[in-house]
């Protein structure tokens, strides 16, 4: 065979090769298969990885932002009329949160650690000063009120002494006595007869250059989806404040970071202390962060929903069978009885009735839907925004005349937006990642493109090998001759 003609056939063989290759590659998803298993392997609570620096010192800047509820017509909710009141904010800080103590047990399968968080305030990206003037309901008097509402005589001296003092239902306070904390005139008169109550009130009271518990987490070693799940939270590996088992479980990751190679159809668990409960959020949405490919997961309503909508949720309804309905929870168990009630900002997702409860709510998914948009591959996340309402629960007490003939309403204080997007240097890292894995996962389209540019290529060498017969009788005498 000459050697034109050996080229010829070795080209439309490799062009055939090359074909059934890469098809064979495309439908076994085997370069995508190495590629995770490559990244399980990688990304584990280990000293000296990129996964552990991470997890230990988040690099990407974390703000805190506030939005307070300022009441305009405390005197006409005081005669029944429905609350008025206007969204002022943010008031901004800049939210540090090492995790410290950190020690692994188990030989490296778990990690225990506690996650202290320092906030420190950020005036130019707030509305004004933290001397700013609130007027809100006085959740310390409400809180005393609805403790010893059934107990006419000790509810006979505190109100007793709350007209003395000029306590009221709705105080007003500072923007920063509100969070960090001030020294309550009722509770410290309180303090007299139990000297064990701390009479400092504060939304956030000794949250700041604080933490809320040890944690002992799960490093990824054994099971990638294992990867910082939480194990016990204070000793723990679950809660008491709920009235069912299902309810009661600690669920997933602190919400901090997940595990490696996520798809679109499983669920992110994770445990919010904020929230004394486990969650999880579901896949949406396809996103791009500053260029990087992401899923972006959100809390369903049915995570929020009463029990009639998602029965599961029965557990959340305190005391047993109280349900305030969907889109609220009741945190009082594990608030020190305040009566204290979490929902989204402006009650976004919740019952109507909350909305209508309150002139001045804006439901808005833009602004006030939590949200989490994650690489699926690493796990890392892009850009969150957690976003939570603190609301108090609000209602005529018979034996205190504080409470006039206000309304039964659910009452938003302050609702906040703790917020994070990926650090530059972490996106070029994420970048490049992107980049090989695009590259490696189309490693067999390439293979199927070269094939058929060579099968290409094969078909237009066959076609100028044959000679048409015309041209050869053409071409005969001159031979003869």
């Amino acid at each position: 065979m000459p050697f034109k003609s050996c080229c010829i056939y070795s080209t439309g063989a490799l062009s055939m090769l090359l074909l059934i290759l890469g098809i064979a590659l495309a439908l076994s998803t085997v370069f995508p298969r190495i590629l995770d298993s490559v990244v399980k392997k990688e990304i584990v609570l280990k000293n000296g990885t990129d996964a552990f620096e991470a997890w230990e010192n988040p690099p990407a800047p974390i703000y805190m932002q506030f939005y307070f509820f300022n009441l305009t017509n405390p005197l006409e909710v005081l005669d029944g009329d429905r609350p008025a009141v206007v969204e002022i904010g943010p008031y901004t800080y800049r939210e540090y949160r090492p995790m410290e103590q950190v020690n692994f047990q188990d030989n490296g399968t778990k990690v225990t650690a506690v996650n202290t968080k320092t906030y420190i305030f950020q005036r130019d990206m707030s509305r004004g000063p933290e001397t700013d003037l609130i007027r809100t309901v006085n959740i310390p008097a409400m809180t005393v009120m609805q403790k010893f509402k059934d107990e006419a005589f000790i509810a006979n001296l505190i109100s007793s002494y709350m007209k003395a003092t000029g306590v009221g239902l709705f105080s007003t306070h500072t923007v920063g006595e509100l969070l960090w904390g001030y020294e309550d005139s009722l509770l410290k008169s309180l303090k007299t007869f139990k000297p064990e109550l701390d009479d400092v009130f504060g939304l956030f009271y000794k949250n700041n250059a604080s933490n809320d518990g040890e944690y002992v987490f799960f490093t990824g070693q054994q099971d990638y989806k294992d990867f910082t799940r939480v194990d016990t939270w204070n000793g723990e590996s679950s809660l008491s404040w709920w009235t069912s088992d299902e309810c009661n479980m600690i669920n997933g990751t602190n919400g901090a970071s997940f595990h490696p190679v996520i798809n679109k159809k499983e669920k992110l668990y994770m445990f919010s202390s904020d929230l004394c409960r486990s969650l999880y959020a579901e896949y949406v949405e396809d996103v791009r962060v500053k260029e990087i490919p992401g899923y972006r997961f959100v809390p369903p309503s049915e995570v929020f929903a009463n029990l009639t909508v998602n029965p599961a949720n029965e557990g959340f309804c305190v005391p047993a069978g109280n349900c305030l309905g969907s889109g609220v929870l009741n945190v009082s168990p594990c608030k020190q009885g305040a009566p204290i009630i979490m929902s989204s900002p402006h009650f976004y997702q919740a019952d109507e009735k909350f909305v209508e409860g309150v002139f001045g709510m804006r439901p808005n998914k833009e602004y006030h839907q939590t949200t989490i948009d994650i690489h699926p591959l690493t796990g890392f996340i892009l850009q969150a925004a957690k976003r939570l309402q603190v609301n108090v629960f609000v209602e005529q007490l018979s034996t205190f005349s504080q409470t006039g003939k206000v309304p039964t309403v659910v009452f938003p204080v302050v609702y906040l937006n703790e917020s994070v997007v990926i650090d530059d240097t972490s996106a070029r890292k994420l970048h490049v990642i992107a980049v090989e894995q695009n590259v490696v996962e189309n490693i067999p389209y390439m293979l199927i493109g070269v094939g058929l540019l060579l099968g290409v290529i094969f078909m237009f060498l066959m076609c100028q090998q044959k000679v048409p017969e015309s041209t050869a009788a053409e071409r005969q005498p001159l031979l003869s001759s």
